[in-house]
């Protein structure tokens, strides 16, 4: 029987993708918190996740010259404007309170994302050895 990496780490490195992306997202907000008329962006993870859940094992390739190439971004995740609890008179959507409370309850769910992948290649380590 042949073992398949995607499916001993099943979600968890779509998972980590995600929310690599998602704080990347938060900290552009943050960067701009005093930019007038920037727009605080996120994503709405739980979607991105099951829509990369149900997209896995698809192959997508380029097969002419006139297609256009499959999307770098991560896992294809639709990246959406916060509607605002009470925007600024310049514009800015940002409320730095908000953000920091929900990039500090990502890097934490980044951590423990993480820490599963790292139990698994330990344990995936100890089979490969023989322990």
């Amino acid at each position: 029987m042949r073992l398949s990496i995607d499916n001993h780490f099943g979600i968890h490195d779509d998972a980590l993708k995600l929310r690599s992306q998602r704080m990347e997202l938060m900290a552009s907000n943050l960067a701009n918190a005093d930019t007038p008329g920037y727009k605080a962006r996120d994503i709405d993870f739980r979607a991105a996740l099951s829509e990369a859940q149900s997209a896995q094992g698809v192959n997508l390739r380029v097969t002419h010259s006139r297609h256009m190439p499959v999307a770098d971004g991560v896992l294809g995740a639709e990246v959406k404007y916060r509607v605002p609890t009470q925007p600024s008179l310049d514009g800015n959507t940002v409320d730095p309170q908000l953000e920091n409370a929900a990039f500090a309850e990502n890097a934490a769910r980044y951590e423990a994302t993480m820490s599963f992948l790292n139990s698994r290649i330990t344990g995936l380590r100890s089979v490969l050895r023989g322990e």
